[in-house]
């Protein structure tokens, strides 16, 4: 079948078509096909077992067969009101009565992801999956909806039938379109501000000017993190590699959880001296991952207990140690680094352990690691490479 935008394609029967056939079937093999699915015991198995959107479509695109999860999802209750239809049709798409030959003939169909996974899988006998973009009537309303479909060919007694299983993913794409924009928006802000910070600098020299473009460049790296963490791969952030003194980084841990939630009845002692010494890094990069191994230590600390932080140096090596008195658990233990993991309810957990091996070790080079018993307690380190 060539496909070409906006020309018909189909043309019979007062029915015209731009993009797949609008040939139904007629009632008689309707029932039978229906008849043919629902005693199919694999089929059967599958509408009972999916929990996501699962409907069986014959040859001419129509429904035969339907899971109750998309008989919810239509609101309907009785599930032959559904059978005949075409998805778009099911679904209220706004394009669906566009054509006489209604899913799949209109000039919107060529461009539909649902549409061209089902023409393409029952043309080439293959699994095919596309994004749906769906705007269709809810109430009487227009509505948007993102749609993963995939649609695979199945033989039953000889003839061909697709089951097409749908994924509302509305919710992931626009927290990621979200995510892009704001991320964009706000990184253009803060060059803005930051080289502004340059000029002010240049032209009136001030302890103002200075904090002004410091602030600025530091709240301009700590939005990269940000933006390499939501994406999973720090590859596209780039380290600001600076000379930072030892005592100046412990006292900026400090000063930073003096007003942290995480730290309230709760306090962060510093174990020894602080080795005299200056080493190469990236502070943004840095001040992640030792922030989250202090958070880490002061809520697994019961109010009124304390944690402890200190410096080695060991070799071509600084080690930046945290502890706190209690044992992590092993069957938690195994899975401490992994990302969306978390011991603790809520949205958005099992990130802190995670960024610290994906920004200390992907991004500074160095190694995470943890030690853990009854006894001693547990302590996270961090060994960071020291440059010349």
């Amino acid at each position: 079948m060539i496909l070409i935008a906006g020309t018909i394609i189909y043309k019979g029967n007062e029915m015209d078509s731009y993009f797949a056939t609008p040939d139904r079937t007629g009632d008689s093999k309707l029932s039978e096909e229906i008849n043919l699915v629902s005693s199919n015991p694999v089929t059967s198995g599958l509408l009972h077992s999916v929990g996501g959107l699962l409907a069986v479509l014959d040859k001419n695109r129509q429904i035969i067969a339907l899971n109750d999860s998309f008989i919810k999802k239509l609101g309907i209750e009785n599930p032959g009101d559904a059978l005949g239809l075409r998805p778009g049709e099911a679904l209220e798409c706004v394009h669906a009565d566009e054509q006489p030959g209604g899913c799949g003939t209109s000039r919107y169909c060529s461009t539909c992801g649902a549409a061209i996974s089902i023409v393409t899988s029952l043309g080439e006998n293959e699994p095919v999956e596309r994004k749906c973009a769906l705007s269709y009537s809810s109430k009487g309303e227009p509505s948007e909806m993102a749609l993963l479909v995939r649609a695979h060919p199945v033989d039953i007694d000889g003839n061909k039938f697709i089951l097409l299983f749908l994924r509302d993913i509305t919710a992931t794409e626009n927290r990621a379109a979200l995510e892009r924009t704001f991320f964009h928006d706000i990184n253009n802000m803060l060059n803005m501000l930051a080289q502004a910070g340059e000029i002010l600098i240049r032209e009136n020299n001030s302890d103002i000017a200075e904090t002004i473009h410091t602030a600025s460049a530091r709240l301009l790296k700590e939005v990269a993190l940000q933006h390499s963490l939501s994406v999973s791969e720090p590859a596209d952030y780039r380290p600001l590699w600076k000379v930072y003194d030892l005592a100046g980084i412990i006292d900026e841990l400090k000063s930073f959880f003096r007003g942290h939630p995480a730290g309230r009845g709760r306090e962060l002692k510093i174990k020894g001296r602080i080795p005299h010494l200056s080493i190469k890094t990236d502070i943004s990069a840095l001040m992640r991952v030792l922030s989250n191994m202090v958070i880490n230590a002061l809520e697994a600390t019961e109010e009124g207990g304390s944690i402890r932080v200190w410096a080695e140096r060991q070799e071509k090596f600084l080690s930046f140690l945290v502890w706190n008195r209690g044992e992590i658990p092993r069957e938690i233990s195994y899975r401490i680094f992994q990302r969306n993991f978390s011991t603790k309810e809520g949205e958005g957990r099992g990130i802190g352990t995670y960024s610290m091996k994906l920004f200390g070790e992907k991004v500074l080079g160095g190694r995470v690691s943890f030690s853990t018993s009854e006894e001693e307690g547990t302590v996270f380190i961090f060994k960071h490479p020291l440059q010349e």
